[in-house]
């Protein structure tokens, strides 16, 4: 594979991971009745940030976990 559709592939997988485990927590919360957007920081609202922000981390972690999982298998069709 090439060096740009390496770090094309990288990039894509690291935002579309982040991006939907973000939703995910997002969602979550939403059912769990926190309000993301609620006026002030009150608990509840801080709870949702934290859902949010550790949804993405989830996610952004479970990309790079599934690239380097396929890195190998790549690497032997070559």
């Amino acid at each position: 594979m090439s060096t740009s559709r390496r770090l094309l592939v990288e990039g894509a997988s690291d935002a579309i991971g982040f991006l939907a485990g973000a939703l995910l927590g997002y969602g979550i919360g939403y059912v769990l009745g926190l309000d993301l957007f609620a006026e002030g920081y009150d608990t509840r609202s801080i709870f949702a940030i934290a859902l949010v922000g550790l949804g993405g981390g989830i996610g952004l972690n479970l990309a790079r976990r599934w690239r380097s999982a396929r890195a190998p298998a790549a690497s032997k069709k070559q």
